[in-house]
């Protein structure tokens, strides 16, 4: 069964979306799996549309926005892989006195690529009684010039991911929020539309299976097994980094158990997106998302 897969951006995070193609979970499901890239975070929405792909992964927020926007937008997801947030604060403050409180007054940087990060920080300011409107952010940049800014001095915490993170550690600087402490959040899962599920059920089924072997196998493997089946995809991460990255998200638990769509996650992640504007109204869980008893 042919299937075009478009991948959202090339990310760390992602890393069992890539286990799963090079150990082959994928073509045990009889599944013949076309890659696309998509250099830009959320452009494969766009072909989903067009019929240009069969499917993608990325965030659930893409699903809730377009509903917002169109009550009758065709946008589902499934099959959930990433169930807490990979975003980290990292600056050279002491961990154990740093509260996001400190931000009020510290040169901060926000993730500018894409806008699930700050939406969830956001409201966890808000959880806190903080005004987000109160954090003086820096321009916006990518994060890999933020994370040159911080080395240089020229900001105090900056937002980021792996590898920057790995990358940040190696000059002294640390650690002093991870979001995935919060809980559950819905960061990523297979989207769709309800017409390609109708014509690839069997294939998208099959999907879910060979992601739901593939978390199983990296519970039963060694960090460095995966960085080493993960490390074709990123041929300009030096080996120690992608490892260091890879373990940190293992201990951060950001990798789904179940691969049903955490009904927990996917109302912390709208609300989040509420708080912050993004959506004008709280979506219903059973209207994004499909339920896979195929």
């Amino acid at each position: 069964m042919p299937i075009r897969l478009a991948e959202n951006f090339r990310a760390v995070f992602y890393a069992p979306f890539y286990a799963a193609q090079a150990l082959g979970f994928y073509g045990r499901e009889g599944i013949d799996i076309e890659m696309i890239n998509s250099s830009i975070p959320g452009d494969a929405v766009n072909s989903l549309l067009t019929g240009a792909i069969d499917i993608t992964w990325g965030g659930p927020m893409r699903v809730m926005k377009a509903r917002d926007r169109n009550h009758h937008s065709p946008l589902v997801c499934f099959g959930e892989v990433v169930g807490r947030d990979p975003f980290y604060l990292v600056g050279r403050s002491d961990p154990a006195a740093f509260k996001l409180a400190d931000l009020q007054r510290l040169r901060f940087a926000a993730v500018a690529e894409v806008p699930t990060p700050w939406m969830c920080l956001q409201h966890d300011l808000r959880e806190r009684g903080i005004d987000p409107g109160r954090v003086r952010r820096a321009a916006d940049r990518p994060m890999a010039e933020n994370l040159a800014a911080l080395q240089a001095g020229e900001l105090d915490v900056v937002q980021l991911f792996e590898p920057y993170v790995s990358m940040a550690l190696q000059e002294d600087a640390r650690v002093l929020y991870a979001a995935a402490a919060r809980g559950p959040t819905v960061y990523t899962t297979f989207i769709t539309t309800h017409q390609a599920i109708e014509r690839h059920s069997m294939a998208f089924a099959g999907m879910q299976r060979a992601l739901a072997g593939t978390l199983r196998w990296i519970t039963g493997h060694r960090t460095d097994e995966l960085a080493e089946v993960t490390r074709p995809f990123f041929p300009d991460e030096p080996r120690a980094i992608l490892a260091s990255a890879l373990e940190r998200y293992r201990q951060a638990e950001i990798w789904s158990e179940s691969s049903e769509v955490s009904r927990q996650g996917f109302a912390r992640l709208a609300e989040s997106l509420l708080s912050g504007g993004f959506i004008s109204r709280l979506p219903r869980y059973d209207d994004c998302v499909v339920q896979t008893r195929w």
